[in-house]
């Protein structure tokens, strides 16, 4: 791999546990720590953007591939922590780190996915099909109305969107924002979609049926 390329730009990187951006998902941070403080003063300072990183337990190292973040809105506490609202913007492969001190900032190089061929319409149908499903088996089992918002028309957008959406899965998620293929990204979505489903539906019929038994 080179150490540099002509697309190449310097970003602050900040490796966080348990923590994906996909373009156009928001992300909260509350930062306390005095490194990334002073990071954060820098980029709001400057284009506003940083690098988010899942850290990885395994290596003890940030992950190579991250998403771009675009702070949003920042709000200074009187402790000199500082809440910000992000949202994902490109995503990123770190190519070298240029420095570590005070905090990391890295060459990077923006990633994309290979052109669609075709539009996978079927496969985006089933893809939010599935979604909707099990939003709404979710609610029947938390005895509440969820509704999904708008879903994305474009399998791409779509793609980004449900991989943000599979909180507490760190690792699947970060396998499906290395991936460069949307229809290899929805394909594997709609795995993970139809085995929570499956899941789902078995409480639910678990939970009905105790139900009509205290009856």
């Amino acid at each position: 791999m080179p150490l540099s390329s002509p697309a190449a730009v310097e970003l602050p990187l900040f490796p966080l546990p348990e923590s994906v951006l996909f373009p156009g998902q928001p992300l909260p941070l509350h930062i306390f720590e005095p490194r990334y403080r002073i990071m954060i003063n820098t980029v709001l300072d400057t284009d506003r953007r940083f690098g988010v990183l899942l850290w990885n337990a395994q290596t003890n190292e940030p992950c190579t591939i991250g998403g771009c973040a675009e702070i949003l809105e920042a709000k200074r506490l009187e402790n000199d922590c500082i809440n910000i609202m992000t949202r994902g913007q490109q995503r990123f492969r770190v190519l070298r780190y240029t420095r570590s001190k005070p905090f990391r900032m890295g060459l990077v190089e923006w990633i994309e996915d290979e052109p669609l061929l075709s539009t996978p319409t079927t496969l985006v149908n089933e893809a939010r099909k599935l979604l909707t499903d099990v939003v709404r088996l979710s609610g029947k089992l938390m005895d509440r109305d969820m509704q999904l918002p708008p879903l994305p028309t474009d399998a791409r957008e779509l793609s980004y969107w449900i991989g943000g959406a599979f909180y507490g899965a760190s690792e699947e998620q970060q396998l499906l924002l290395e991936m460069q293929d949307t229809e290899e990204r929805l394909r594997r979505e709609v795995e993970i979609l139809q085995t929570s489903l499956r899941h789902l539906a078995a409480r639910t019929v678990l939970k009905d049926t105790l139900k009509d038994a205290s009856e």
